[in-house]
C-alpha cells in the first residue's frame, strides 16, 4: 500500500471528485457499496432483457441513466467551479 496526497475537488461523499498524483484531470472515487449498487442496477437491466421484459429494462436502464448522469453533472461542476476542462 502507497500513501499518497490526492486534491480532493468535491466533499468526501460517495462519489468524490479527487485528482491523483501523476495523473493529469481528476476522476471520481466512488465507494465500495456504490459500486456494488451500481453494478447490480446494470445486472438488472440485463437480466430484464434476457427475459425479454423489454419495458422492465427499459424503467431499470432510465434509472441507472439518470444517476450516472448525476454523477457525470458532479464531476463537471467540480471541473468546471476549479477551472479545469473537461478531457472529453
Amino acid at each position: 500500500m502507497d500513501h499518497v496526497e490526492a486534491e480532493l475537488y468535491t466533499d468526501g461523499g460517495n462519489d468524490a471528485v479527487v485528482r491523483l498524483p501523476g495523473r493529469r484531470f481528476p476522476g471520481v472515487l466512488l465507494q465500495g457499496d456504490s459500486l456494488h449498487i451500481l453494478r447490480n442496477d446494470l445486472a438488472e437491466v440485463a437480466e430484464a432483457c434476457e427475459r425479454g421484459a423489454l419495458t422492465e429494462a427499459r424503467h431499470s436502464a432510465d434509472l441507472l441513466l439518470t444517476n450516472l448522469d448525476a454523477l457525470l453533472t458532479r464531476y463537471e461542476d467540480a471541473l468546471r467551479q476549479h477551472g479545469i476542462p473537461r478531457p472529453y
